[in-house]
């Protein structure tokens, strides 16, 4: 039983971690929504968007944790990153060098 409880603080904390940064995330962007999707072994992404279209993504160790952060940020959460909520997302200059780059082999 204490090894379940210590796995609970830990995903807890865990948890609570992840909600200060998507806070901060939140603050310096005029408010955010985010998706969470499962990457498998490696467990959760929070892809975040923000109100002035900045983007940025944390990973949860779980789905769950990753959930419970969300929540505990208190920030909206799209059930997919579908074509209304992706339009919202701004590049910039280096992202559409980057993502060249990558099709031409850079």
């Amino acid at each position: 039983m204490a090894d379940t409880q210590q796995v609970d603080a830990r995903a807890e904390r865990k948890a609570a971690r992840l909600a200060r940064e998507i806070s901060a995330f939140a603050k310096a962007h005029g408010g955010a929504e985010g998706q969470v999707a499962h990457i498998g072994e490696r467990g959760a992404r929070i892809v975040l968007v923000g109100e002035d279209g900045g983007w940025g993504d944390l990973v949860a160790p779980s789905t769950e944790i990753a959930r419970q952060a969300v929540e505990k940020a208190g920030i909206t959460v799209h059930e997919s990153f579908d074509g209304e909520f992706a339009a919202k997302v701004h590049t910039g200059p280096y992202e559409w060098k980057r993502m060249a780059g990558i099709q031409v082999g850079g």
